[in-house]
């Protein structure tokens, strides 16, 4: 298996830890020096660099949020003068004012250097061929994915994301022997490659490197059977790095994260307590080596689990579990709480079913409703009544065994539910909250 840096993907315990408080001390010497928003945190709990003795002490520091950005806009949180900034991208805004991240020279590097990492863990080495499918732009997955491939030496074709039919053509024409895009879109371009009678499984496609929304295990097996690939999930946000703060390797058991740049936590999303290893709550990231926008204890809303076992492939960084969803995304049904990912991975183990789903929830008379809407075959579309309410039945049961709550199941025909060329839209909520 392929590491690409030995010496910190490797690095025992005790001079990791040695090296993350050292650099987290640098970077709140920075913040206090240069950010008046961490001064101001920092002074209000009476804490200095030098207070931070061990990563157990994380939990002085103050927590930092998306709204802290937006209230910061648009350089605010900027730890070095503009002047020193040579790369800027922003989030689309759609849900409010857009979040701003700035990139020094070294934080450029460093981020080349963690997508490096990135493409080795997943297989991706000198002489491959990169189908880069992420969007290009203010979004930091494309450029993100194009210099970490770069690095390692590969071929990276910039087609970006969308012109799906197009996608497949280069795919069969330049060879490519690796795809990076969210893991809707990958099953959506296996989709209209079969579509095009393009045989996909058998081309010289290798390995997927997926990322910017939650997926099932279930999801994976469904991708690698169609593609005929091995298929890595990625993990990253823009306001720690962009893509890069944590992935897969080819064992598939966790994600490692990169933790001399970044201290991983998990705490519950409620009370903010710290909840330790091998517990389910939101993940929280403390950046410790970026110099033009340094985070503290940044609250992502992503609920996952946090493993330190060393893994078989020699890293000894701490994995966390696939993403199983988000606080903000989190769905309360009649007081149970449902993560789109829960009814995905029950929906791709019935055979009968598309992998392509939507949930809407409505209210009736103060009552919340689910109706799951999931795509089947032309085949089983076209079948008797008796055996098309078989099956709505089979999923309703299905569901309410896992959740403990009654879902209407709608059946829909292929090409029903909305495809995307970035990130699916799973949940239609049409309450009035």
């Amino acid at each position: 298996m392929l590491i690409w840096n030995q010496k910190y993907e490797s690095m025992d315990r005790q001079n990791l830890e040695e090296l993350q408080v050292k650099r987290l001390q640098e970077t709140i010497n920075r913040l206090i020096e240069n950010v008046p928003f961490y001064q101001q945190k920092l002074s209000a709990l009476d804490v200095q660099a030098e207070d931070i003795k061990s990563i157990s002490d994380l939990s002085k520091l103050p927590f930092t949020t998306k709204e802290d950005l937006r209230d910061n806009y648009p350089y605010g949180l900027f730890a070095t003068p503009l002047k020193e900034i040579v790369r800027i991208h922003s989030s689309s805004g759609t849900t409010g004012q857009p979040t701003v991240v700035g990139y020094t020279q070294d934080d450029i590097e460093i981020w080349t250097e963690l997508m490096a990492r990135t493409m080795s863990c997943g297989g991706v080495s000198k002489g491959d061929i990169v189908q880069n499918a992420f969007g290009y732009g203010l979004f930091t997955g494309g450029l993100g994915i194009h210099y970490g491939a770069e690095k390692v030496g590969a071929s990276v074709i910039p087609i970006s994301g969308g012109n799906t039919k197009r996608q497949i053509r280069l795919m069969e024409d330049f060879g490519s022997t690796a795809l990076m895009c969210t893991p809707s879109y990958a099953l959506y371009i296996a989709e209209v490659a079969a579509e095009m009678g393009f045989d996909i499984k058998n081309s010289k496609l290798e390995y997927g490197i997926f990322g910017a929304e939650p997926w099932s295990d279930n999801m994976r097996r469904e991708i690698e059977e169609l593609l005929g690939i091995t298929a890595i999930d990625i993990y990253g946000l823009s306001e720690i790095i962009g893509p890069g703060v944590a992935s897969e390797c080819e064992v598939q058991d966790g994600l490692h994260i990169f933790e001399d740049h970044f201290i991983p936590e998990i705490i519950d999303p409620e009370t903010g307590e710290n909840l330790g290893y091998g517990t389910k709550g939101e993940l929280v990231f403390t950046t410790i080596t970026k110099t033009g926008l340094p985070i503290l204890r940044y609250r992502t809303k992503d609920i996952s689990v946090l493993h330190q076992e060393k893994c078989s492939c020699g890293r000894t960084s701490v994995r966390m579990e696939r993403i199983s969803g988000r606080v903000d995304d989190m769905l309360i049904i009649r007081g149970v709480n449902v993560f789109p990912s829960q009814i995905e991975s029950i929906l791709l183990d019935i055979s009968e079913t598309k992998p392509h789903y939507q949930l809407v929830v409505e209210r009736e008379d103060s009552l919340d409703q689910l109706e799951v809407q999931v795509e089947i075959s032309e085949a089983i579309f076209s079948d008797e009544v008796r055996r098309l309410e078989s099956l709505e039945r089979k999923i309703h049961g299905e569901i309410e065994s896992v959740l403990g709550i009654s879902v209407n199941v709608k059946l829909v025909e292929p090409h029903t539910i909305p495809r995307s060329e970035g990130k699916a839209q799973r949940v239609v909520d049409k309450r009035e909250l």
